[in-house]
């Protein structure tokens, strides 16, 4: 690669996940796994859909994605990124995974969810401000 290339804008994640796996774990422990991988308006929207464990597991790949492509993962921390709202989702980030994102000069967080029967993929695309 040419030195004389500019640096990217974007920082890219993908993440995938079988839907069984997520449904497994909202039936084995219910509620602990919606407290420690989701905030209470993700709860709360994906309690909702029509088909509970596959948006679960989208939103689970979302986070993941997120956590990739910031270039840190996710440990412990999923409650720390938001991925919610109708239609396209939108993403929000607190605390720790917050600080590291503003340290890279990320701007924005852009996301894209889908399904087949058996598994849910994401990427998330963290936009860069021109000056880093």
């Amino acid at each position: 690669m040419s030195s004389s290339l500019l640096p990217p804008r974007w920082l890219i994640g993908l993440d995938l996940i079988e839907i069984e796996r997520v449904t497994e774990a909202l039936e084995r422990h219910p509620e602990r796994f919606r407290a420690r991988c989701f905030t209470e308006r993700e709860v709360e929207e994906l309690d909702r859909k029509p088909h509970p464990p596959q948006s679960y597991a989208g939103r689970f790949a979302a986070k993941e994605a997120v956590g990739k492509a910031l270039g840190t993962g996710v440990h412990f921390t999923w409650r720390e990124i938001e991925v919610a709202g109708r239609g396209k989702p939108t993403v929000t980030l607190y605390g720790w995974t917050r600080e590291v994102a503003d340290r890279k000069g990320v701007v924005a967080i852009d996301v894209s969810i889908t399904h087949s029967r058996t598994t849910s993929a994401a990427v998330a695309i963290a936009i860069l401000a021109p000056e880093h």
